[in-house]
């Protein structure tokens, strides 16, 4: 296959997942999912000004998006481009439209439907209790993994990338005082938005012509990567108790409307260099340590075609501040493509990034090599050409982009640990309080960070077993969902059909590292690995036996006729 320009890829993949949202989407929300403008959401039913407000549909989006999308995005396909861009591309783009962006906008709904509930405590109402300790074991299991990696990789971009010091923490700064302004003062949305999106970038600018880096030799003993994980890990359990209108909401949203502009920052470049993609269509000469594409593809890129972290978001937070069910479209589906369009630009910078095949053979010598720097480095590559930013700025760029997507993630993901960590203590009777819930939740995910030494080493030890987990958490929302939808008599193969792929392919792939595993002799991932599997299968078993019992049993009442005055809200 000759060597395609850039531009072709981001034309035919942007076509693709826009065409999702406006079709497809569509046929869910009318014949699938049957939003009701009517129907009354928790955010209404039990506002409480702290965890459910209802929210402006663009606010909200920014914070899912920001939230969902993460360091992962970018990674998977940053690694995955090492078996050809091709694979990779159609992974992204088929997932998005067919698979994630699906998933998240039914995980809305489905916890809409349910007072806010999450998936976790769903799995007990539609597949039962033993199912439900199950399912919450992979979800801790999860958010533990991304609290203490992304804290790793969020510090690593700072040390590395001395420049985005300033507008990653002054971004903050900047969220509080548009929360005020947009919550306290009613002030003009649009304005708002287009002051706080100018002060990051102010910041950027900022950030590159004074970056800041800690002293090499550490402070009070500590590398430098150790001190800013410790910020991060008391920022995320401060930010995880206030109000989600004070900083989560507000931070979230600005980020959200600064990193689709850096998007079309990268999509612009791409248009104006229209550089050629230099990586093959299929690698037939990887690295000697690449695993086979099949099933390893799959759970390399996670976020950017379905994720099951995002299941958590949509039922952990953003059910929780829905202002009308009519909202879950553009919030859950378009949310996805949101990700599915930057993990697209992740695969266009690391293969169209580079002037050579073998300069791109040299940087993907292992199958390790791939990550958020050569994003990085090739994304600032494309932006010099196209745009004519100087290299370092436009590192700068990418890197607080990747830094921002990170830490918003982080803070979510500290905010959703408490919500799990506090639901197993209603399991086992005990009610454990929200600043108990989330000390546990910050303490644990330092604790594995540094197991392993000063280094914080210990917070990639469970990363591997990610891509497998996310997957199977997915592809267990899925099956809870077609349960749902059996039960009302609902189309539900658009649902079961990519739940089979997801699931066949990440037990494979499971059992593959399952060997790998016991073959290297790795007993602790060995272990968490049996546990994870042997968890998430049976969730399925059960999930299987209540689909039997939902198809043979009575359906459930539409909703138009079931609604009574209680749930309907009223006329905006």
């Amino acid at each position: 296959m000759d060597a395609p320009n850039s531009l072709v890829l981001a034309v035919i993949g942007i076509a693709m997942m826009l065409a999702g949202y406006f079709l497809y989407s569509r046929f869910l929300s009318k014949k699938v999912y049957k939003l009701n403008a009517e129907f009354k959401t928790p955010a209404h039913q039990f506002e409480d000004g702290v965890d459910f407000v209802p929210t402006n549909r663009y606010i909200l989006w920014g914070h899912h998006f920001t939230s969902v999308a993460g360091a992962a995005p970018i990674v998977g396909p940053a690694v995955a481009v090492i078996w050809g861009w091709l694979p990779a591309f159609l992974w992204v783009t088929l997932g998005t439209v067919f698979m994630a962006g699906m998933h998240d906008f039914g995980t809305l709904w489905a916890s809409v439907r349910n007072k806010g509930k999450s998936m976790g405590a769903l799995s007990g109402t539609y597949i039962g209790n033993r199912g439900r300790n199950l399912f919450l074991v992979v979800i801790f299991l999860l958010i533990l993994m991304v609290l203490a990696a992304f804290a790793v990789v969020i510090s690593n971009l700072l040390v590395a990338q001395p420049g985005a010091v300033i507008p990653t923490w002054g971004a903050l700064v900047v969220a509080v005082l548009v929360g005020q302004a947009i919550y306290r003062f009613k002030w003009n949305l649009i304005a708002v938005t287009a002051v706080g999106v100018a002060a990051l970038y102010g910041l950027i600018l900022l950030g590159n012509a004074y970056p800041i880096s800690l002293p090499e030799e550490g402070m009070l003993g500590l590398t430098p990567n150790a001190i800013w994980i410790i910020l991060l890990f008391l920022y995320s359990g401060i930010a995880s108790l206030l109000p989600v209108w004070v900083l989560l909401q507000p931070r979230d949203f600005i980020n959200g409307v600064q990193l689709f502009i850096g998007l079309g920052i990268i999509y612009g470049a791409v248009l104006l260099a229209t550089p050629t993609v230099v990586a093959p269509a299929v690698n037939d000469a990887v690295p000697a340590d690449t695993p086979s594409i099949v099933p390893l593809l799959f759970v390399t890129i996670a976020c950017g075609a379905i994720s099951g972290f995002h299941g958590i978001v949509s039922s952990g937070t953003s059910s929780k501040q829905l202002n009308r069910e009519t909202d879950a479209r553009f919030v859950g589906y378009f949310g996805a493509v949101g990700e599915g369009l930057l993990a697209l630009g992740a695969i266009i910078a690391t293969t169209a990034g580079f002037q050579t095949v073998a300069q791109w053979r040299e940087v993907y010598d292992s199958f390790s090599a791939g990550g958020v720097p050569v994003f990085v480095e090739g994304g600032a590559n494309i932006l010099n050409a196209g745009l004519g930013i100087p290299q370092g700025l436009a590192a700068t760029i990418l890197a607080t982009m990747a830094i921002l997507f990170a830490a918003t993630t982080l803070d979510t993901a500290t905010r959703l640990k408490r919500f799990v960590i506090q639901e197993i203590g209603q399991i086992a009777g005990v009610k454990i309080p929200t600043l108990a819930a989330t000390v546990i939740a910050v303490v644990l995910a330092f604790a594995l960070t540094f197991s392993q030494g000063a280094d914080a080493s210990g917070g990639m030890t469970l990363w591997p077993l990610f891509g497998t987990t996310n997957q199977l958490l997915a592809g267990l929302s899925l099956t809870i969902l077609a349960v749902m939808l059996i039960r009302k008599g609902r189309p539900f193969l658009p649902v079961l059909l990519p739940a089979v792929f997801v699931l066949f392919m990440t037990i494979y792939a499971a059992l593959v590292q399952l060997v790998d595993l016991f073959q290297a002799g790795d007993w602790l991932l060995f272990t968490i690995d049996v546990v994870i599997v042997v968890a998430a299968t049976w969730v399925l078993l059960e999930a299987v036996i209540a689909m039997l019992a939902a198809w043979k049993g009575p359906k459930e009442p539409e909703d138009e006729e079931s609604l009574t005055e209680d749930q309907k809200l009223s006329a905006p």
